[in-house]
């Protein structure tokens, strides 16, 4: 994989992702519509290699695309001892895009509210609505998140095995308030696709080590191992797995 460093306004330095990332993720962006002109797009930056990835993927678009956008990022920082996504400000910064910090002590209320089971999707849920907040409050009317296929498989098996319902992430969909519109463009883009752009890249990953998380083992790690082992045996398993849950991706509610 060739890395390619590029210019935007003579100033800033961005690190160009390789073609099949970027077709991947292009491809999703126009057949689900997920960028519009004038779209002021808040993306939400874990420090994993997947958001990283599409950090560097909609600054080169924004640099080469016809549509004209802005971009900025956030992060929420949960307040763990043992995650510290800190490094990422003087990163961002380098990159000359807006970057807002949201520190919320999500490890002590979940303690306090939620039953350790039940954990994870409720972390999800405290982030998620923080990120809806900055984006309100600073006018940004998109939010874009870096769940990828491997992600869309996890769920769709997660729900079909454990919720007796066909469901899975949607590619983009308009919250229920109406005010904001949730994209996520790496949703043809495979793991490993993100891993190895990272890890070529150099990019500054910020490891996930959840102690809530790695304390108890998961539906969806589970349903990693599951489908790691049958695409052994079977290479087209998430080709075909895309195909069947095509339908589930465009619909508009979450």
């Amino acid at each position: 994989m060739k890395l390619t460093q590029n210019n935007i306004d003579n100033t800033i330095s961005y690190i160009t992702p390789p073609k099949k990332l970027l077709h991947s993720a292009g491809k999703a962006i126009a057949d689900f519509e997920m960028i519009k002109e004038g779209d002021r797009i808040l993306l939400g930056l874990s420090g994993g290699k997947d958001s990283l990835s599409l950090l560097h993927i909609l600054l080169h678009l924004q640099a080469v695309a016809p549509v004209k956008f802005d971009i900025a990022a956030i992060t929420v920082d949960p307040m763990s001892d043992s995650f510290d996504p800190s490094p990422l400000k003087p990163y961002v910064a380098s990159l000359g895009i807006p970057y807002f910090f949201e520190s919320q002590p999500i490890m002590d209320l979940g303690k306090e509210h939620m039953d350790r089971d039940s954990y994870c999707s409720w972390c999800a849920r405290m982030k998620r609505g923080i990120m809806y907040t900055t984006a309100r409050r600073e006018g940004y009317k998109v939010l874009a998140l870096a769940q990828h296929l491997d992600d869309l498989a996890e769920s769709f098996l997660m729900s079909a095995f454990h919720g007796g319902q066909l469901r899975t992430m949607k590619a983009h969909y308009t919250i229920d308030k109406g005010d904001i519109r949730v994209i996520r463009p790496l949703v043809y883009t495979r793991e490993p696709q993100t891993a190895e752009f990272a890890t070529q890249a150099g990019l500054p990953v910020i490891a996930e080590n959840c102690p809530a998380c790695f304390s108890m083992p998961t539906q969806r790690q589970h349903m990693k191992e599951l489908l790691r082992s049958e695409e052994k045996h079977n290479k087209a398993i998430y080709s075909s797995i895309l195909t069947a849950i095509m339908p589930l991706t465009s619909k508009n509610n979450e």
